[in-house]
């Protein structure tokens, strides 16, 4: 079977967990010693606590993880600033540092606003790319430092202390196809938010392809974002699922228009999640409108041999990263989560490497 790598997001309420529990950060080398690739942390400041403080607390307590942001956003942080912060990751981590932006969701919410344009992304990703590449960015257009009448003044924007000879690799999270085809143009590696149907993810693949057009990139550095549970009752599992379920299928109707190849029941689902989405609750409430179905459309619930096989259809598509999103329910006994846990790495994860 081909080799993938196999990344775990935080879940946002999980910080009301282990703030409290786990202030030395020790939680990240669970995950290393798991066998997972990568850890990545949400960027939403009024939900979580601030995103590059917690990567570095991780990168002092593992050696090998790679850690990141999933994601961040171009409005909430200069170009420049998100750059340097993932620079210094970089370089305290010895070269494990993953940049993952998006447009911007509950971070942007929670401060009144609604997600970036795909321009605006785009034009920050730009920005973004040459601070990482040492180059310089030109000020924006109103800009006024020479309003000072300096003696000297820069005439560009350039990161000037020493990077790390490897760059921080940037990916996009996306899920409609003016940012995929963005991100496969200017991002080092593009992070589909589709859900886990085969024909969702070839269609977004698809947008990635004709994008890059003949590019060596073509058919690589592809990852999906993933809602997992490993439980012998696919029923149960996918119920232990619900929160997330919805959280991230909202993206595929984020104003309430339905994104990519999708059924007539599944849309009117979709539109039906994005109605009535509670952001206030983030992630935290399931909807009584969910049906098997739908769940199976955009997350991965069952016995581990259903989902390695649901996962290895994703590999044979050119999917080579893998992103975990979600848990089981946070009311559940924490023995059972643990348990789950360990059964999705030790009965699937490791069918990959």
């Amino acid at each position: 079977m081909k080799s993938v790598e196999f990344w775990h997001a935080r879940p946002t309420h999980f910080w009301h967990q282990v703030a409290d529990i786990d202030p030395t950060f020790s939680f990240a080398h669970l995950y290393e010693d798991a066998g997972f690739d990568g850890l990545l942390f949400f960027d939403t400041q009024n939900l979580a606590p601030e995103v590059y403080v917690s990567l570095a607390a991780a990168a002092n307590v593992t050696n090998t993880l790679k850690l990141g942001t999933g994601v961040t956003n171009p409005m909430t942080r200069h170009a420049a600033v998100t750059a340097s912060a993932m620079a210094t990751l970089q370089t305290i981590s010895d070269g494990r540092a993953y940049l993952g932006i998006g447009r911007g969701d509950s971070s942007l919410a929670h401060l009144g606003y609604s997600p970036s344009s795909a321009s605006t992304l785009e034009a920050y990703l730009i920005d973004l790319q040459r601070y990482l590449r040492g180059e310089n960015v030109e000020f924006a257009n109103d800009s006024n430092v020479d309003s000072l009448n300096l003696g000297d003044q820069p005439d560009a924007s350039r990161i000037q202390w020493p990077l790390h000879p490897e760059k921080v690799q940037v990916g996009v999270a996306a899920t409609g196809p003016q940012v995929i085809s963005m991100a496969a143009q200017h991002a080092d590696r593009v992070d589909l938010m589709l859900g886990s149907s085969a024909t969702r993810v070839k269609w977004g693949i698809d947008q990635i392809k004709k994008a890059r057009g003949n590019s060596p990139q073509n058919n690589k550095a592809i990852s999906a974002y993933i809602n997992m549970v490993v439980h012998d009752d696919g029923e149960t599992a996918w119920k232990m699922a619900a929160p997330s379920i919805a959280s991230q299928a909202r993206f595929a109707a984020m104003h309430g228009k339905p994104i990519g190849p999708v059924s007539q029941a599944t849309s009117d689902i979709l539109e039906k999640i994005h109605s009535s989405y509670n952001m206030k609750k983030h992630g935290q409430l399931g909807n009584d409108f969910i049906t098997s179905d739908f769940a199976h459309e955009f997350g991965i619930y069952g016995p581990p041999t259903y989902c390695v096989d649901r996962l290895a259809e994703l590999v044979e598509l050119g999917v080579d990263r893998f992103i975990l999103i979600g848990s089981p329910d946070l009311a559940a006994p924490e023995e059972e989560i643990a348990a789950l846990a360990r059964r999705a790495v030790d009965e699937v994860l490791t069918k990959f490497n």
